[in-house]
């Protein structure tokens, strides 16, 4: 099938590419925006440890509530016309942050989240085997690197540009300046750090809706087994099921999602804990090492770099990093300086860049499970693909779990251990789990 699509297509697969690479560019926008968020809300809506990262289970959790949904929509609306109801939910997700802002209701915030993953969830579900089927199966890792590449740009974007817009003088809200005013100057305060929000969600909503725009007219070819396709759905998952390789990679994007957001969302919290002043932008430095592993990945596979061998050094460099937030200073910030004092980037403590460092690890585990859990799939490319996307549920449970652990405990560094079993998960399908072709 995928020999049939590259030759039927190739002349026009740079412009999908192109076009599927700008709606990555918004993925990781409205997803990473959720790292600098997080530290917001936990000073607006006033909250512990474990509900501010309900944050990330609001938003994730619509991809395990969705998915299924998500691909019987796929099978009725084509590929295209998918893409744009995605871009559409967004955009409604977008403009339920308004009134949320101005309430600074803490559930109506979580709704838009859920709202916004949902959108995300039809796209992610479109987007990603239409990657992997428009070219040769073999160098698949590398287009989805490239997406990753550009996704996690924008993910370095994000916090920049939202502490401009909303972070600049945080200080005066911390809870030791916020706890000298009275109760109706504390409330005052909140609601003017909360209006903040509106004005990027705005402008928000508005790009999403004129990307909808650009998405109706844009020349994106459906692939073929979609075209007039009848939905078999329970039929198919039960199919689906049969194929180890594809629920192994499941269990093995659950692991890996979980470990990204913790990663990428808790890095800001966990810094503003141990006195990070620059909190807010912390996402951006788990963010810029990931677009470096994208950059090995997009160089490397598949000329130089299998995408199993690139899974399994994934795995094998998540544990070492893991191991080095669990154990390395909280103190000494001589990592980061050896690293990017050249660079003039504000240092971090040695366990807050073992957090960052995990980028790097993780970066290649999508781009690298994805092939590999849908080979030899066929018509039940789709259906397999809304599984996939089903297991981003690991960024709704393991981040909220890793709050749990760091709020009952007292003890953030030490919480991180949540970490070690995701990455063994990932090292058994990289050598083992992806090769099985029947249970």
């Amino acid at each position: 099938m995928e020999n049939t699509l590259t030759s039927q297509r190739q002349p026009s697969t740079l412009t999908p590419m192109l076009i599927i690479g700008i709606l990555f560019f918004i993925f990781g926008f409205v997803t990473w925006l959720n790292g600098a968020l997080i530290p917001f809300l936990q000073i607006v809506c006033e909250l512990n440890e474990f509900q501010a990262l309900l944050v990330t289970f609001a938003f994730y959790i619509a991809y395990t509530v969705m998915a299924l949904p998500m691909s019987f929509l796929l099978n009725v609306l084509g590929y295209k016309k998918g893409m744009l109801a995605g871009l559409l939910i967004m955009a409604v997700g977008a403009l339920l942050f308004i009134p949320a802002a101005q309430s600074a209701w803490y559930p109506l915030f979580l709704l838009a989240l859920f709202t916004l993953g949902t959108g995300l969830t039809i796209l992610q579900t479109a987007t990603n085997p239409y990657i992997v089927c428009i070219g040769p199966h073999e160098s698949a890792a590398m287009r989805i690197s490239i997406m990753g590449l550009v996704n996690k740009a924008a993910g370095i974007v994000v916090p920049v540009v939202f502490a401009a817009l909303v972070l600049s003088d945080i200080e005066q809200f911390s809870a030791e300046a916020l706890a000298l005013l009275t109760a109706t100057e504390r409330e005052l305060q909140l609601a003017a750090l909360s209006a903040r929000l509106v004005l990027p969600y705005v402008y928000m909503t508005g790009a999403l809706l004129l990307l909808a725009v650009f998405i109706w007219f844009a020349p994106l070819p459906e692939l073929p087994e979609q075209e007039g396709a009848e939905t078999k759905r329970k039929g198919y998952i039960k199919a689906a099921l049969a194929y180890p390789q594809l629920v192994l990679g499941v269990v093995a994007l659950f692991c890996y999602v979980g470990v990204e957001v913790i990663a990428g969302d808790t890095i800001g919290l966990y810094g503003s804990q141990l006195g990070v002043a620059h909190f807010g932008i912390l996402t951006s430095y788990t963010m810029s090492f990931m677009v470096v592993g994208y950059i090995l990945g997009v160089s490397l596979i598949p000329r130089y770099l299998s995408q199993t061998l690139a899974l399994q050094l994934s795995a094998i460099f998540g544990l070492l990093f893991s191991f080095g937030v669990l154990f390395a200073s909280a103190d000494s910030v001589q990592l980061s300086h050896l690293v990017l004092g050249w660079l003039g980037v504000p240092l971090v403590p040695d366990t807050v860049f073992f957090v960052a460092l995990l980028g790097l690890a993780n970066a290649l585990v999508w781009p690298a499970v994805w092939p590999l859990a849908l080979a030899g799939l066929g018509k039940l490319t789709a259906t397999g693909s809304a599984m996939l996307i089903m297991g981003i549920a690991g960024g709704a449970v393991l981040p909220l779990t890793y709050g749990y652990l760091a709020e009952s405990s007292g003890n953030s560094q030490a919480a991180y251990w949540i970490l070690v079993p995701c990455y063994l998960f990932i090292l058994f399908y990289a050598f083992k789990g992806h090769k099985l072709r029947q249970w």
